[in-house]
């Protein structure tokens, strides 16, 4: 079946337009199951695609410039008892870059270094940009690395908000993703990379048409589904 948006596609144009539409609203697998009249396994397989190309559109983002808040934060079951320390236990840490009012960009770590979380602020923030950060050790030294202007908020001392300096709007994110990860009842760590990169879609473009912003997307590099 001639499908623009899927090579050897088994549905219809308007049949994918509808998963697309629905998944734009944020219904579930079994939600679009029940709508569309396709089995749910089916569906997984169609959103699990569409995910990935979301994802791929994300990593392609320009750096950003301007004020910028950087903070981490750990997706995942509660902490392990006996163990301590950022991310302790079987958590995922996930490294969050946001420019005010605007977009986030998202990456999962294996730590909190210092030499991984400035790599990737190297990698994505503009060094005339104006970084805000808690006291976390891990952002010891952006000065060195170029970046002339870095603000800190003490949250050990109940510190959260010292004039314009602040990352709030990372925190919001976390927040925002934390949510809507938790509608699935869990994600599977397997696909939770495409489930972040889902949230940070949707928080990005929170003010424009998904639906037609995914169309473009998927037509510009169609689904293959073996």
């Amino acid at each position: 079946m001639k499908n623009k948006y899927i090579f050897r596609s088994k549905i219809s144009e308007a049949k994918f337009r509808q998963i697309v539409k629905l998944f734009a609203f944020d219904l579930d697998a079994t939600q679009i199951s029940k709508i569309t009249g396709i089995s749910r396994i089916t569906i997984n397989r169609y959103l699990m695609a569409i995910r990935e190309r979301i994802a791929e559109f994300c990593e392609q983002e320009a750096p950003f410039q301007g004020e910028i808040e950087v903070d981490e934060s750990y997706f995942g079951p509660r902490r392990v008892k006996g163990k301590r320390g950022r991310g302790a236990g079987h958590k995922t840490i996930v490294f969050g870059i946001v420019k005010r009012q605007e977009k986030v960009y998202t990456r999962i770590v294996p730590d909190c270094s210092k030499s991984t979380l400035q790599k990737i602020i190297k990698e994505k923030v503009d060094l005339d940009s104006e970084i805000n950060s808690d006291k976390w050790h891990g952002y010891n030294g952006l000065e060195d690395a170029g970046y002339k202007k870095h603000h800190r908020v003490d949250h050990g001392k109940d510190e959260f908000v010292n004039g314009k300096h602040h990352i709030n709007g990372i925190e919001g994110f976390w927040g925002f993703s934390k949510t809507r990860m938790s509608k699935h009842r869990g994600v599977n760590k397997k696909y939770f990379y495409l489930h972040l990169k889902e949230c940070e879609f949707r928080y990005n473009y929170r003010n424009e048409d998904l639906y037609q912003k995914i169309l473009k997307i998927v037509r510009n590099n169609p689904l293959f589904l073996s």
